[in-house]
């Protein structure tokens, strides 16, 4: 099949460790709909949280693709070797006025949000008060620690999901002014991915359904940084015994690839994808590719 020139996708790990049944799942979807389409496919590494890291988990999460017959289209890109590209876009930001220095730690935060009489959700993040904003009255002598995104308009942002349908998110409520350089010195995930997206060209994001929430504020960055918004697909979970995402944090084992068409197998039923009989990888991929809905 031909690549086509619009369709391009991406499946962009991070090698915290072995791939494991919930992202085969993302890995699987996003080839499968890069080839129904016709269309190139990335495979970038997202190793910006260096102490998250594993050592060799990168090569590793590669094998495992190969073994499964997803392989990518392009030379791999590691994030960790992209740091100045994030700044210049950081500099821009700052430039434009849409990023502002924060000299909050999260016990500040926390101590914050208590004193409005605000607690925190399980499972969720601190919504930043926006105690540092230039038009709160700045650091007010605290020494920058971070950089964070200074979010305009309190308003609901709106965008379609090819599987979830409409969505929305209050991002000033519901978030907060976001990260974008850590107090420790290293890229955030949101900030990085944009940046990486635009220059591999990115046009569909086919990943898991627990970085939906993320899509809002990564939207609110190539609005202000002038960029192209790609088509988004959020796949289904896979959940553990407990009822939660499958995750390395969660007790995740890695993949079994002994039998590589059977652990494609799995991932293909989450996805709601017909069975095979096929005896080879290529064989079954090809199966899966036709009954892909695109």
């Amino acid at each position: 099949m031909t690549a086509s020139a619009t369709y391009r996708g991406r499946f962009a790990p991070s090698p915290t460790g072995p791939l494991h049944a919930g992202s085969l799942v993302a890995a699987l979807a996003s080839w499968l709909d890069a080839r129904a389409h016709g269309g190139t496919w990335i495979v970038r590494i997202e190793d910006v949280d260096t102490p998250r890291c594993m050592p060799g988990a990168d090569a590793l999460i590669l094998e495992q693709l190969a073994a499964c017959g997803l392989v990518s289209d392009e030379p791999v890109v590691w994030q960790s070797q992209r740091g100045a590209h994030y700044q210049a876009a950081l500099d821009a930001l700052i430039e434009q006025g849409d990023a502002y220095p924060c000299g909050c730690s999260r016990k500040d935060i926390e101590a914050a949000l208590l004193a409005e009489g605000i607690t925190r959700e399980r499972h969720h993040g601190a919504v930043y008060p926006g105690t540092c904003r230039p038009d709160h009255g700045g650091l007010q002598g605290k020494s920058a620690r971070a950089w964070r995104f200074a979010i305009a308009s309190p308003g609901n942002l709106h965008w379609f999901d090819r599987r979830l349908g409409a969505q929305k998110q209050k991002v000033a409520t519901e978030v907060g002014d976001f990260v974008l350089k850590r107090a420790d010195g290293l890229w955030a995930y949101q900030l990085a991915v944009v940046v990486d997206d635009t220059a591999q060209g990115i046009t569909h994001v086919v990943r898991g359904e627990d970085l939906a929430d993320n899509t809002a504020r990564q939207m609110l960055l190539q609005q202000a940084l002038h960029l192209p918004q790609p088509i988004y697909l959020h796949t289904p979970l896979v959940l553990g015994e407990n009822g939660e995402k499958l995750s390395k944090q969660n007790g995740a084992q890695a993949l079994d690839l002994s039998d590589p068409i059977a652990a494609l197998a799995h991932a293909a039923r989450t996805l709601r994808l017909s069975p095979t009989s096929a005896t080879t990888v290529p064989q079954a991929l090809a199966h899966w590719t036709e009954a892909w809905d695109a």
